[in-house]
């Protein structure tokens, strides 16, 4: 295959539940782990991963440096790593980026929905002025911006491979929605990434042009 008809599919990851009993918008926080469900979405994810004949080929595993995030993707390689092995391949490890980390939020470490809700205040009611920017935290551009640009030098990286990246619901569909639309701006409520869901984005390994997206959810019936 040349260089031209090869593709490059990047499997974006959402982190599982987080545990989190006094309902905290955690944001970049350090000490908010996977909850008990959490893991086990993770781990569900983890399985279809390695069950699928594509992804099951990943040749590397970028995760967002948070601990929430890290601990997906170590559930993630606790599956796969045994397939790769019975193959005679290495196993995998974990390889952090910044780019990938949660959106920046002035409410971080409120209560968001719970007793006297940072939603309820009046600071917090004039910054929730745009739901589309947002007007609260890191605007949209520059989430996506970094996205992209993690994506573009994994592509050139990786060229007519499987890619496996853990990362967070904002950054995952900014990057996705400026690749559907045109602009990454949109309504948070109405966003397309559940827990542990797998987004994969397919792109022209010598143009770096994006192909296809796909979106699975192997987590939706974990109890």
């Amino acid at each position: 295959m040349s260089s031209s008809d090869q593709q490059t599919t990047l499997n974006f990851v959402r982190h599982g539940k987080v545990e989190n009993p006094n309902h905290l918008l955690y944001e970049r926080l350090p000490g908010f782990h996977l909850s008990a469900l959490g893991l086990r979405m993770a781990q569900a994810s983890g399985r279809y991963i390695a069950a699928d004949p594509s992804m099951n080929q990943a040749v590397a595993l970028y995760s967002s440096p948070l601990d929430r995030t890290r601990e997906t993707a170590q559930a993630i390689l606790a599956e796969l790593n045994p397939v790769r092995a019975s193959r005679g391949e290495d196993e995998l490890s974990i390889e952090t980026d910044p780019r990938l980390i949660e959106a920046g939020n002035e409410f971080r470490g409120l209560r968001v929905g719970y007793g006297k809700a940072a939603l309820w205040r009046p600071r917090s009611i004039k910054l929730l002025h745009n739901l589309w920017r947002p007007s609260w935290g890191e605007s949209y551009q520059h989430i996506a911006a970094r996205v992209s640009d993690f994506t573009q030098e994994a592509v050139r990286n990786h060229p007519g491979q499987q890619v496996i990246i853990v990362s967070h619901e904002s950054p995952i569909w900014s990057y996705r929605h400026m690749l559907e639309a045109g602009h990454p701006e949109h309504n948070m409520l109405l966003r397309h990434t559940a827990l542990a869901s797998i987004t994969s984005i397919t792109y022209d390994s010598a143009t770096g042009k994006m192909l296809k997206i796909a979106y699975v959810d192997p987590a939706k019936d974990v109890e």
